[in-house]
């Protein structure tokens, strides 16, 4: 690579931070989430390419790299963010509406994409869980502007969300290991399937579960307090990033996605009581890293698969709508018969962004037998309207049904 090219790389990084933050700042003030501004930066920059030099093979590298990074970064900080502890001392209350949501959303999405939009199995396979995650940050924000974060429904609505994170992400990692298997139509042999595919990868998962169980007992806690001693912030804080990268790459020289590594180690780490400081000083490195994943979003998006992928977009964002209305919202209906309750959590659970987004990206990196670009961009549009939909009804719905004077009961 040449020098010339190089500085071009330095140019095109320092002005991407710099736009990126611009762009952040933009969508807050407009109250949409940051990721939106990620997205619509990417696909302007690709629109202002005329000359095809994001195109071109070394920029893509790059951003690619610079993408990867951002998924750990996403999904480590995911990981750090979970209260284990909680997750297992709600799991009874939760499990039911998580069963009904991940069952609900899934078949709903997969059904729709499946029968009413011919799309092959695989591909559907793949919109079906990418709508069962839930991008709750999105939702939160709403919930605590109207001081209901604290209430028995915020603290349920947080509890559902982080376990179909994590469910969506296992369903990932079991769809990764499935595909290429049905690439080209391949009849599907149950014994053959499980000899060769399901069995190495129950194996591979005992492996990885093993070694992330020998960390969160016997190593991660002595290591933090270790480098705690030798050296000053914010040495400490880089260690557990550098762990971080370390498990992702692990998982995914086991072939599992890094993305799930990442998740695991953050989800290590959350057990430090320590964690939230070092989550607070993690931020700065996610704020870098994080919208590099978005922007290369951005930068796929096909400007001449947008017209082509409207109708389809409308149909998946129906499925995605619905299918957390029902399987959240509807099944709270039926077990407790509280309206606003049920209203209030299942348009709540409604946003997909992060999680969704890198299962698609992971897809999409498969090739077109997988996710085609066209559906690429459709799912991409569905992200972004059920981001922007659920805070428009939330915010009159909380104040119709304030949830604090609930809590104080």
């Amino acid at each position: 690579m040449s020098e010339t090219i190089l500085l071009y790389l330095v140019l095109l990084v320092g002005t991407t931070i710099v736009l990126a933050i611009l762009f952040k700042a933009g969508a807050e003030r407009l109250g949409i989430p940051p990721l939106v501004g990620y997205l619509l930066l990417g696909f302007i920059l690709q629109l202002l390419d005329v000359r095809g030099f994001l195109a071109s093979e070394v920029v893509l590298e790059i951003f690619s790299f610079l993408a990867e990074l951002g998924i750990i970064s996403l999904l480590f900080r995911v990981g750090l963010e979970c209260n284990f502890t909680g997750l297992l001392r709600q799991l009874p209350q939760a499990c039911l509406l998580l069963i009904g949501d991940v069952i609900c959303s899934g078949s709903i999405g997969f059904i729709t994409a499946y029968f009413f939009l011919n799309l092959s199995l695989v591909a559907s396979l793949f919109i079906g869980i990418a709508l069962v995650a839930t991008s709750v940050g999105i939702s939160i924000s709403v919930w605590q502007d109207s001081q209901a974060l604290n209430s028995k429904n915020g603290e349920l609505l947080l509890d559902i969300a982080e376990m179909d994170d994590i469910a969506a992400i296992i369903l990932m990692s079991l769809l990764f290991s499935l595909a290429p298997s049905w690439q080209q139509g391949t009849a599907i042999k149950f014994l053959p399937l499980l000899e060769t595919i399901i069995g190495p990868f129950c194996l591979k998962v005992m492996i990885f579960s093993t070694f992330c169980l020998i960390f969160f007992r016997y190593i991660e806690q002595p290591l933090t307090q270790f480098f705690e001693r030798i050296e000053p912030a914010p040495d400490p804080m880089l260690m557990v990033v550098g762990t971080g990268f370390v498990i992702a790459a692990v998982a995914g020289l086991l072939g599992f996605s890094v993305a799930v590594g990442a998740f695991f180690a953050g989800l290590a780490f959350s057990r430090d009581p320590h964690a939230v400081k070092i989550d607070a000083s993690f931020g700065t490195l996610y704020e870098f890293f994080v919208p590099f994943f978005f922007i290369h979003i951005g930068l796929q998006i096909q400007v001449s698969t947008l017209a082509t992928t409207l109708g389809l977009s409308l149909l998946l964002l129906s499925a995605a709508l619905l299918g957390k209305l029902i399987g959240i919202g509807g099944l709270m209906l039926l077990s407790q018969r509280d309206v606003s309750s049920s209203t209030l959590l299942g348009i709540s659970m409604m946003p997909r962004a992060e999680i969704t987004m890198v299962i698609l990206q992971r897809g999409r990196e498969l090739g077109d037998w997988a996710v085609s670009s066209q559906i690429f961009t459709g799912m991409t549009l569905v992200a972004i309207s059920t981001c922007i939909i659920a805070p428009m009804l939330l915010y009159p719905l909380l104040k119709q049904w304030p949830q604090l004077q609930e809590a104080e009961a």
